[in-house]
């Protein structure tokens, strides 16, 4: 029963920081998009 509640622990720590990771990786290339349209629209001008 420990061996269960152990590897149930550990998945769901899995699961809670891979959210994390794809929530930060959204966010940088958000970020990386809106220096692209910045310079393009400098570009422009």
């Amino acid at each position: 029963m420990k061996r269960i509640l152990a590897l149930l622990s550990l998945a769901c720590l899995t699961l809670l920081s891979a959210c994390n990771t794809v929530q930060g990786a959204g966010k940088d290339i958000e970020r990386g998009g809106e220096k692209l349209q910045g310079a393009a629209e400098d570009a422009k001008k």
